[in-house]
This record gives C-alpha cells, structure tokens and sequence, in this order.
C-alpha cells in the first residue's frame, strides 16, 4: 500500500541506514506486542516521511488541496517531537540520530519565520517561509505554536545530557521559548487570547480563543510565559466565558462537564493532552480527567447507537474526530457525523478507555488490516457506508497515536512535560490542582 509514498519518503528524508522497516499484518500478537507495532510504524511518519531539510513533519503524506511538497505543519511537528522522544526511550532510533534530528528541527526553526516569536500554521519545510493557511492566516497561529512547544519543552527536558548536542538543543529552545510574546496576543490587552496575528493583515482574523475545545493548552502555556506571560484573568475572563463553556447536560446517562453537546471532536481530549497530563488536573471549572473519560465514553456510546444506521459502527469500531474524509476534510463528530470513523480517536483514547480502545485497534487491524494498515501505521480514515477507505496520512493524527499510546504505557510525555517549572507555575496561576504541582 502507498508504494509511491514510501519510496518519495525512502529516498528524500533519510538514508537507508536510518529507515524503520514497515511490516505487514501480524497474526497472534499480544496487546503489548500489537502496541509496539502500531506505535512504532506510525511513527515513521515523523522519522522516515520527515521533510529532508527542516526535518519538521509534513502536512501529510498526499498532495492535496494544492498544498505541494514543501509544506510543512507546526502544530504536527510538535507531535512528531514528542513521538521522537518516544522511539528514542523506546530504541527504535539511537539517542545520536534523535540529537541529530533534533538538532537539524530546532536550528531550522530559530531562523524560520516567526511573529512576536509566534510561527504560522505552514511553513516551507525547505526555506522556513510563511505558506498561507488561509488569504488573511499568513502570520502567526498561537494554538499550532502552542502545539509546537508542548513538543519542544518535553525535549528540553527529555534529551538533557552533558554533551554539546544536546546543550545546544536545550538552548535553541529556551531562546525561543523566550520569546514568545504571550501577552501580545491579548490584542492590546484584552482579557482574552487571540488566535492569529499577521504583519499583512493585523488583527484581520479576529479569532478569540474560547472555549472549550482544543485550546486549554494555549492558556496554560501562555500563563506560564517567562518573559511575557498573560495574567489568570485572560483565562478566567475570557477562555471560560464562552457561550459553549460549561455544559454539565448528561448524553447516553454520562455527565459532559464542559463544552459542546456530546462533546464535539474526539481530538479535545487529545491535542492538549498529549503533555498536559489530565489524571487529577481540576480547577474550578472541571475534573480534566472526568471531562476526557466521559467526552470519550459518549463519543463512543453514540457510535454504538448507530442512530444514523451506518454499516460498521459498533462496540468495536468508533472515533468520530476531524479527519479527512471522501468529500474532502470534515470535524466528525455526533453532531456532525457522516458515517466516517478514523481510528486516531480511539487509538488515542487509550489513557482513557484502554479496554475499549484495544477492541477498537484489534478490529481496525486485524479485521480491516488489508484496507487500512499501510507504511505509516493506519491510514487517516474510512466509512464502510460509503465504500471509502483513505490513502492519506495527516500528521495531526497520526502523532497523537504514538504519544497518546505511550502516555497509557508508560505516562513518559506527561512527566516530561509536568516536570517543567515554568508549567507548574503557570497551572498554579491559573488555579489549577495537580499531583504535579500540589
């Protein structure tokens, strides 16, 4: 499956000697076993598919909607990251070729374009220059830089040898966390965080970061600032003030505490999650814990009720998320559901729901293997309903698997990043209870 991909990723991002070897359909694994399978072929995305320059991770792994090869994701390449601290503890890579990677990402990042030290959604995985996102998104994207540094901090921590590589790879990040201008982004000083900012087109996006949804750790990041950090009031004012905050509405008899009806796109509980560890993080607001575990049991229980009647929904294949799909790209979700299920939404709920997530990873791979299994782990979706089964592989999915994953296993990225003083004091900022902090 997608001989064409494989072989443009072979030849143009590593040599062969650094190449992770795909393998086919296993019979008869252990759930540890079918773990390391999964985990590992999805992280050649990252690794073998990498762009060769910037060493940042591809938007994904098609060329679609005229985005062209040279695009490169930041919120995806702090997934990749994390993914790559992953194979390091896990040996899949060495710890040189992790330092090499890291050191190749990071220099390439300090001389890309950036704003109030905020990178764009895209850049050029060759040159480091902006690649619009939209006709007036040609600047800066708080919530993808947000994803980016999640990454970058947990590398700070986690690659912290007494070698000049690894110093070096310490201070490149640090420069640049620095730098980033939190407090710019209030938007002259509102009590609210703003998505985007351009040199072209100013504050033309007007995109106020509310929630909740995807973007609690822009808040977090954003409080614990060093150098121009934001006040808890621009959390407290204007991220939980939204029209769709609270809830606390019950959905299949399971208590939602916060955001959408039925909670919206699986990857909520995901993005912010990948280093912000949710086990015992409360505020006044919500158990972060509960909030994750119920958005994902509706998630699934919706899926199990079928209400639409499409083919293939059940106890062992749910995960409605964003993903691409067969009329393009869509937020799936129970409200917003096409018949399509993509298997980041369970693979990634594993902290979460680990029985029901095996069950689902079980089918996916050995039921729908021959359809869905593929050089980058699973492809980015499928709807049965529809006879459509994705060929594409988006970074933004397939990196929280690996994480997601390992978090479950081993809790690896959740102490990395935990263990940062800098969050710790932001968390507190903001009132939030931790087993990290407290």
């Amino acid at each position: 499956m997608l001989t064409a991909i494989f072989c443009r990723a072979q030849s143009s991002a590593t040599t062969s000697a650094e190449s992770i070897k795909p393998v086919g359909i296993i019979k008869n694994l252990t759930d540890s076993a079918l773990l390391d399978v999964v985990q590992r072929q999805t992280f050649r995305y990252f690794w073998d598919f990498g762009h060769p320059i910037s060493g940042l991770a591809r938007e994904r792994s098609n060329v679609a909607f005229n985005y062209g090869n040279e695009v490169v994701t930041i919120g995806g390449s702090g997934f990749g990251v994390m993914a790559m601290i992953v194979a390091t503890e896990r040996k899949w890579i060495t710890r040189e070729q992790a330092d090499d990677r890291m050191l190749k990402i990071v220099d390439f990042l300090y001389k890309a374009d950036s704003y109030h030290g905020v990178f764009p959604h895209w850049l050029n995985g060759a040159t480091g220059k902006v690649i619009p996102f939209g006709r007036k998104d040609d600047g800066a994207d708080l919530v993808e830089t947000s994803y980016l540094f999640q990454g970058l901090l947990c590398a700070r921590q986690y690659y912290n040898n007494d070698n000049p590589k690894e110093q070096h790879i310490r201070d490149v990040i640090n420069w640049m966390w620095n730098d980033i201008e939190w407090s710019w982004f209030t938007h002259d000083g509102r009590d609210n965080l703003y998505w985007h900012w351009s040199p072209n087109n100013g504050w033309a996006m007007n995109f106020a970061i509310r929630g909740y949804n995807e973007c609690l750790i822009t808040y977090v990041l954003a409080a614990s600032g060093t150098r121009y950090p934001v006040t808890a009031n621009v959390y407290h004012n204007g991220w939980a003030q939204s029209d769709f905050f609270k809830n606390g509405k019950t959905f299949y008899n399971i208590k939602l505490p916060l955001g959408f009806d039925y909670g919206g796109p699986l990857f909520y509980t995901h993005y912010s999650f990948l280093g912000l560890n949710p086990k015992g993080l409360k505020d006044e607001y919500a158990d972060y814990w509960e909030q994750n575990l119920n958005h994902t049991l509706i998630n699934r229980a919706y899926c199990i009720d079928n209400p639409k009647k499409y083919k293939g929904y059940g106890e062992n294949c749910w995960g409605l998320t964003a993903s691409d799909n067969y009329e393009g790209y869509n937020a799936h979700s129970p409200t917003n559901d096409l018949g399509v299920i993509t298997p980041t939404a369970a693979l990634s709920a594993f902290p979460y729901t680990p029985q029901y997530s095996m069950q689902a990873l079980r089918h996916f791979y050995y039921d729908m293997g021959d359809k869905i299994w593929g050089e980058y782990g699973f492809t980015d979706a499928f709807s049965e309903s529809h006879n459509w089964y994705s060929k594409s592989y988006l970074a933004i999915d397939e990196g929280p698997i690996v994480v997601m994953i390992e978090n479950y296993r081993t809790g690896l990225l959740w102490k990395l990043f935990m263990s940062c003083p800098e969050v710790k004091g932001g968390l507190q900022k903001l009132g939030f209870e931790s087993p990290a902090i407290n």
